[in-house]
């Protein structure tokens, strides 16, 4: 099984990710790993992305997926996956294998959370192109993020009914 934690920038996919797969004992892997050096230069330039640029991206992901499921590896996936067909060509034939966990925030709480990280390549110029592209997930659980991550792990794992 995949659970692939999604939202814009600043939701706190990485942090929640990173809890919830040590919490199952399970791999936890960031999609942002997976950019082209041309992507992360371009974001890091405040650029947004289009599609094109996602392209490769995507395809990696999806590939990724696939072998983890192929060799039946439990991962917790951090990853935007911002418009319903990514989702779908992440997801591709294996939907019934993958659970999808939404965390949304208003642009106030996710501004001040951009505001304060050091180090990554996402800008806070950016977030209005996320939350403009995004399409919010109809299929997946959704998660409040005014709560602790501690709090999120504990609601996702309840409401996913993982042991």
């Amino acid at each position: 099984m995949i659970i692939v934690v999604t939202g814009v920038s600043g939701s706190g996919k990485s942090t929640v990710g990173t809890l919830l797969a040590q919490s199952l004992g399970w791999e936890f892997f960031d999609a942002d790993d997976l950019h082209p050096q041309a992507n992360i230069e371009k974001m890091s330039r405040g650029i947004a992305l289009n599609d094109r640029d996602r392209q490769p991206w995507l395809e990696r992901l999806h590939e990724a997926i696939e072998n983890w499921l192929k060799s039946d590896r439990p991962v917790v996936l951090a990853c935007s996956a911002l418009k319903s067909r990514y989702r779908q060509m992440l997801s591709g034939e294996n939907g019934d294998r993958i659970k999808w966990v939404y965390l949304k925030g208003s642009f106030k709480a996710l501004s001040e959370r951009l505001s304060k990280r050091q180090d990554h390549f996402m800008s806070e110029a950016l977030l209005q192109s996320q939350l403009d592209t995004l399409e919010e997930p109809e299929d997946a659980l959704w998660f409040d993020i005014s709560h602790s991550p501690e709090v999120l792990v504990g609601q996702i794992r309840e409401r996913n009914a993982i042991d």
